[in-house]
């Protein structure tokens, strides 16, 4: 399939006809990556989550709570 590459305001694009996204799969995020004579276009990597200190600590604190002696001791405040 041909594509002319076009301006898209000060930048330069194609456009990519929608049957050839739908076999691709592609959808959302994609990295883009350039090598002599062509350019590849893959979907992007989920980004890892990550925590700070503080919030692993405040999970370590919260852990305290969950035991049978917190159970009893709060039990006559239900």
């Amino acid at each position: 399939m041909k594509a002319s590459i076009i301006t898209i305001g000060n930048s330069r694009g194609i456009r990519i006809p929608k049957p050839l996204l739908e076999e691709s799969g592609l959808n959302g995020d994609v990295d883009i990556k350039a090598v002599k004579g062509e350019i590849k276009i893959v979907a992007a990597k989920p980004k890892k989550l990550t925590f700070n200190d503080e919030y692993l600590l405040s999970l370590s604190s919260l852990s305290d709570w969950n035991t049978p002696e917190e159970d009893v001791a709060w039990a006559h405040l239900q």
